[in-house]
């Protein structure tokens, strides 16, 4: 899909961060929208933004780990816009927790989101996507799809999984030729508020001697290190280069790297940065 223009585009998580920036960046090349997200106040501004740059743009509520409500919504994205050529599964949430401890709703709540989100936006659109004989579906794993990090293993289990789902939906598509492509995404630290909005599990206080906010300060800072705009352009290009995977931002290049290079022994150097993010 070189050419953005005139086709159909669906986001998840379009409230606010890779979400927004993606549909105003899509917007702005002449690409219609089908934009949701649990958050309404936060999906409509976005509509906003995109509707001002002159294409078609249509919202729901949604949440995606709810399987009859995201195969609802991609019938009626192709009732109200005729076709739908990309779906962006990008919605997601983190959790703070320790594994020992994690609660079994929280480790639902957040593979729901996570993970079974981007299965059932995959299986929801795909059917769609090669009606219109042109598409690609974007799944957002994260940089923390391919390394693991302590108190982050409920975050490492969804995207670790969107990951493989993600390759094997690729080779799939490939064998099939049928017009229809697959992208993961590893982004690394991104402006955005999913730092600001994860779940702590009450564990981490007692981690981090009741400094959890303290500690999650100290991880919202580390993530900035690339725009949600930036962010939306390295995408955009890696569809439109029909790429396998992209890494987006310099932590995500160099720590695929390190990962590459020190294979399971980069893990003592995650436990030494995680210790310090909690200690300060």
């Amino acid at each position: 899909m070189k050419d953005f223009k005139n086709k159909v585009a669906a986001i998840t998580g379009a409230a606010s961060g890779m979400g927004r920036t993606l549909a105003v960046e899509l917007a702005r090349r002449g690409c219609h929208l089908a934009l949701s997200d649990v958050n309404e106040q936060g999906l409509t501004e976005t509509a906003q933004l995109a509707a001002k740059l002159g294409v078609k743009v249509t919202t729901r509520k949604l949440d995606v780990a709810n399987r009859e409500a995201v195969f609802a919504w991609a019938d009626e994205v192709v009732r109200d816009h005729g076709k739908v050529n990309l779906i962006f599964n990008n919605a997601g949430v983190a959790l703070g927790a320790f594994i020992e401890t994690v609660k079994p709703e929280d480790f639902e709540w957040i593979m729901g989101i996570n993970f079974w989100g981007v299965v059932w936006g995959t299986q929801a659109f795909l059917p769609h996507l090669k009606r219109a004989g042109d598409g690609h579906i974007v799944n957002t794993s994260s940089l923390f799809g391919l390394l693991a990090s302590p108190t982050q293993g409920t975050y490492n289990s969804s995207k670790f999984a969107v990951r493989g789902f993600t390759e094997a939906l690729r080779q799939e598509l490939d064998m099939e030729r049928c017009g229809v492509s697959a992208t993961c995404v590893h982004p690394g630290g991104i402006r955005t508020n999913i730092a600001r909005a994860a779940k702590m599990d009450d564990s981490m206080n007692k981690a981090t001697g009741g400094q959890a906010e303290a500690a999650r300060s100290r991880f919202d800072k580390m993530l900035n290190v690339t725009t949600a705009e930036s962010a939306a352009l390295q995408i955009l290009k890696a569809v439109s280069g029909n790429k396998r995977r992209v890494l987006v931002g310099p932590d995500a290049k160099l720590m695929d790297f390190f990962v590459r290079l020190l294979g399971s022994w980069y893990q003592p150097g995650s436990v030494w940065l995680s210790a310090k993010l909690m200690k300060g």
